[in-house]
This record gives structure tokens, C-alpha cells and sequence, in this order.
């Protein structure tokens, strides 16, 4: 069977699929901005010259990855990243007892280096390209719980300093957002157990040796593409990793 081309767009079977990938193309060249309502179903439909059901299976599959957002009588939206969002969808810190509060976040460090060979496979990258690195201290119930050291691609953030992320009053992601256009759509993140070093025990005011959950994260934007390598250090002595889990994705 041939294919036949409209719009950049191939008659196959899992042409929702292109679909979807044109939406992506459009949100990450930045024609539908974080926050914008994007064109109705119909409207798409024309634009891809397909029916709507394949629209709405395109769609329905961005909401449900949390790229899309619909506002029942007012439109989908392009989501972005306030502290709602974060919260819920990224931080996965609670208390034991299974409360979920905002952290409060200090700036302990930040430097400029070159990739080496684990940096640069993470987020595909040549060994010795530069690198932003930079660590933040998460506090819960005024204990200090959480070390964030975040390593990014400088390509990506050009211009970030030191001043820029002390100063920021939003969350990390929303950050990214706005100043870089950088939309973290996805994270996978990997769990293990360490023990705190003499740094990380001083910076969380534990013991040297003090038991830690150690939680690798990759963050990726838009066409899969790798934009933060996280190690994270969670004192769990009162606090947890907890994540929600969809049943149909077990």
C-alpha cells in the first residue's frame, strides 16, 4: 500500500501518531506557548486534513502525558509548570504520615565544568562539553530533608547564573520555562541506597554514614531530548519517596 503525504502527514495506521508529533513540533518551535489554549479539535482537523477522532486521539494521548491540559468548556491548554503542577507531578517527597507540603529551597552551590563520561551519555552530550552545575537544599517542617545536584546542558541555558537561580521565585521547572524555553514534559527517575559523604552529611545536618535514599533523575523536553541530570539525597529518617502509580501502566 502506498502512502499518501498531506500536510507532512503519511496515511497510515497510527496516523494519530503523526499527529501528535506535529503538535509536538509546533509546541516546541514555540507557536503554542506554556499556558496558551491551542486550536480547537475541528481546527486541527483541517489543519492536518484528518478527522477529528484522529485529533482527539492525538490529544487525548498529550493530555494524558501531562503535555496537554483540558479545561472542560474552555479548550486544551499547553501546560506549564507553576507550582501546582511541580508539586503533584515532580516532587515526590512527603512526610511519613503522608503530608505534602512545599519545600523551602536555598542555593548551596553552583559552578561551570565540562562533561564526563556519565554527564555527557545522560544527556547526550560529547565528553568535555559544558555543563551548569548547580546543588539546591530542600527543607520540610524546618528540617534540612533533600539535596538537589542538577548538572544541565549550557547550550541550553545560556546566560543561567548563580544570581538568576538565588533570585528566581518559582519552582526549577517553571524557571527553565520562562527564561530558556525549556519544557521538562517527562522524568524517570531511578531509586537506591547510599550513604551520606562528609559533604552531603554536613549540608543535611546528618551523621557522616547516615543512611540515604540517592534518586537519579533524567528530565527530558520535547522530542525525548535529554535537559537535566539530577542526583537527589533524601534524608528519610521522617520522610519518604512516595509516587502515585496508574493502574494500566503497571
Amino acid at each position: 500500500m502506498t502512502n499518501v503525504s498531506i500536510e507532512g502527514l503519511s496515511l497510515g495506521t497510527h496516523l494519530y501518531k503523526e499527529v501528535k508529533q506535529k503538535i509536538l513540533d509546533s509546541l516546541r518551535t514555540g507557536e503554542w506557548r506554556p499556558g496558551a489554549v491551542i486550536p480547537s479539535e475541528k481546527k486541527l482537523s483541517e489543519r492536518f486534513a484528518v478527522s477529528i477522532g484522529t485529533v482527539r486521539k492525538a490529544v487525548d494521548e498529550l493530555s494524558a502525558e501531562n503535555v496537554l491540559i483540558r479545561h472542560q468548556g474552555r479548550g486544551t491548554f499547553v501546560a506549564s509548570h507553576g507550582r501546582g503542577r511541580y508539586f503533584f507531578s515532580f516532587f515526590h517527597v512527603v512526610h511519613q504520615d503522608g503530608v505534602r507540603e512545599y519545600p523551602s529551597v536555598d542555593l548551596v552551590a553552583f559552578s561551570r565544568g565540562a562533561a564526563d563520561p556519565e554527564v555527557a551519555a545522560a544527556l547526550d552530550l560529547d565528553v568535555g562539553d559544558k555543563t551548569v552545575r548547580f546543588t539546591n537544599r530542600l527543607s520540610l517542617r524546618g528540617g534540612f530533608v533533600l539535596l538537589d545536584e542538577i548538572t544541565l546542558p549550557a547550550a541550553l541555558f545560556p546566560g543561567l547564573s548563580e544570581r538568576a537561580l538565588r533570585e528566581r521565585r518559582s519552582t526549577v521547572y517553571q524557571f527553565y520555562q520562562e527564561h530558556f524555553g525549556i519544557s521538562v514534559i517527562k522524568a524517570a527517575d531511578r531509586v537506591r541506597a547510599a550513604c551520606a559523604d562528609a559533604l552531603r552529611a554536613q549540608l543535611l545536618e546528618v551523621p557522616k554514614g547516615h543512611p540515604l535514599l540517592h534518586v537519579v533523575r533524567l528530565a527530558r523536553s520535547f522530542q525525548d531530548r535529554p535537559v537535566e541530570l539530577r542526583h537527589s539525597y533524601v534524608n528519610t529518617a521522617q520522610h519518604e519517596y512516595a509516587v502515585d502509580l496508574l493502574g494500566d501502566r503497571v
